[in-house]
């Protein structure tokens, strides 16, 4: 018997007995050199199929064993960092005499969780947004020694990061497992820190939701794992588990309207996290493969019946990169991509991502519907970031300024001190915008400084229209813009 029925022949244990009993549940509720990469764990452990289920507290007990042996994998983050804010005085109101300003330092502390992956080497897995930016970073074992911890790498397009702890001995690391392998309707725990370090290892339990979600908007490549276990602010970074105690997923984000758990969780798979963790804990960064093109359109019934195809599937190629990986393997303008390694091409955005997610100098196998013939076509791929974030002509710039309806202007000194900056505020301000472009209808105004773009942190002019341009050549409709306003931080969400 699979995990997969015994968990519907327990669930439905339990109902029948409740049911039996009359009992009422009340659900009401009251605020993410040559390198060998390591096994990841040092035993495998106990699956649940090869643990008995006869009764309820079979059941019950086979939960509280996966608990106990997960919990003390997951780790507690505190972070703190120190923020220089300008101190207005009355005597500068009136006299707008440079001598009267003051500067004060604070301290911000933020809170997230970890996972250890590695007992040996100390390395522990998390989120790039519960690190980002701290001065300082502290690990709270379930023992609760505390240690140091130093980035190893972290990655901003998915959000994780690789921390590392020095000389512990009673690290234990927890097993991957396969989120490819992954049911809707599976039985999941969540474990993390919600909401302040005294809940720290809080258990949730719930069940897959959906996979592969995307389009949520917080990161440049997306594919969530969907749960409802209850996750809030400080679980970030914390554990997913399925019911062989594996790592299946990197709690991130929540979707809310309370700011509080309501049932709907993304994690990170881990066969994702896997990959970034090796880049990173190898090269520092990651390596994405990129291919060189653009999306013409997603096939729908009329434009399947205009192309003669049998059946909607697939995108059709808008622009090829010239000398790019596509380009060089034959691919045309007006090609109707079908098929990634022989399975059926569900969206752009998906497929991007597995582009993503695969290794430059990787050979993918296309299917390619073109002037009604199938074909297949091998591309080797390129390394994203050296042909795609190259830094546009002066035309090209002008063209995306005009497509945008703003534009910016790097952040100088003199910048800084007209608008009041914190000295740690990096970025590009908006230095002319149109007030009937779509940029300021979503409340975009001169003066304010982007600091990030789709989760890219931004650092100079260039860059920032590089990474425009890279999300309008992808088929983005729409990304997340952090700003700095007036000594706080804000985000939009941009329309491309």
């Amino acid at each position: 018997m699979d995990r997969i029925t015994k968990s519907i022949i327990a669930a439905l244990s339990i109902l029948v007995i409740f049911l039996g009993m009359h009992v009422a549940v009340d659900n009401n509720s009251t605020n993410a050199s040559v390198f060998t990469m390591p096994s990841f764990s040092e035993s495998s452990p106990e699956k649940a199929e090869d643990i008995p289920i006869q009764t309820l507290a079979d059941f019950n007990n086979a939960i509280v064993n996966i608990a106990e042996r997960t919990n003390p994998t997951v780790v507690t983050i505190t972070t703190s960092r120190t923020v220089r804010e300008q101190m207005r005085s009355p005597f500068e109101f009136f006299f707008n005499d440079p001598r009267f300003e003051r500067e004060r330092e604070r301290q911000v502390s933020g809170l997230g969780s970890g996972v250890i992956v590695d007992a040996g080497e100390g390395y522990i897995i998390t989120n790039n947004h519960v690190i980002e930016n701290a001065d300082e970073i502290r690990v709270r074992l379930f023992n609760s020694e505390e240690y140091d911890a130093e980035v190893v790498g972290a990655d901003p397009g998915s959000d994780v990061a690789v921390l590392k702890v020095e000389d512990v001995e009673e690290l234990k690391a927890i097993p991957l497992g396969d989120s490819d392998e992954i049911k809707v309707g599976e039985m999941v725990l969540a474990i993390g820190s919600p909401l302040q370090k005294e809940f720290a290892h809080t258990v949730s339990q719930g069940i897959v939701s959906a996979s592969g979600r995307s389009f949520v908007g917080l990161n440049q490549f997306e594919n969530y794992i969907q749960t409802d276990a209850a996750i809030n602010p400080g679980n970030s970074g914390g554990a997913l588990i399925n019911l062989d105690g594996e790592l299946v997923g990197i709690n991130t984000a929540i979707a809310s309207r309370s700011g509080g758990s309501q049932g709907i969780g993304f994690a990170i798979p881990v066969n994702m996290v896997k990959n970034v963790m090796q880049d990173l804990i190898e090269d520092g960064k990651v390596s994405r493969g990129f291919l060189g093109i653009t999306l013409g359109g997603e096939v729908d019934q009329t434009m399947a019946r205009a192309l003669d195809m049998s059946s909607p599937r697939g995108f059709v190629i808008g622009d090829i990169t010239e000398g790019g990986p596509a380009d060089k393997a034959g691919l045309k303008s007006g090609d109707v991509v079908t098929e990634l390694e022989g399975e059926p091409i569900t969206n752009w955005y998906d497929f991007r991502v597995e582009i993503a997610n695969s290794s430059p100098g990787t050979e993918v196998e296309l299917g390619i519907y073109r002037d009604g013939e199938n074909m297949t076509v091998n591309v080797e791929l390129g390394e994203l970031g050296s042909e795609q974030m190259a830094g546009l002509g002066s035309e090209q710039e002008d063209a995306l300024i005009d497509q945008l309806g703003f534009q910016v202007s790097e952040l100088t000194d003199n910048l800084r001190q007209q608008l009041r900056l914190q000295p740690n505020v990096d970025g590009v301000v908006v230095s002319d915008i149109s007030r009937q472009s779509g940029a300021y209808r979503q409340g975009l105004r001169e003066g304010d400084v982007i600091t990030q773009v789709a989760n890219q942190v931004i650092e100079d002019k260039d860059q920032f229209y590089g990474v425009m341009s890279q999300l309008i050549e992808s088929g983005e409709n729409v990304t997340l813009m952090r700003i700095y306003r007036q000594g706080r931080n804000i985000f939009i969400g941009f329309e491309l």
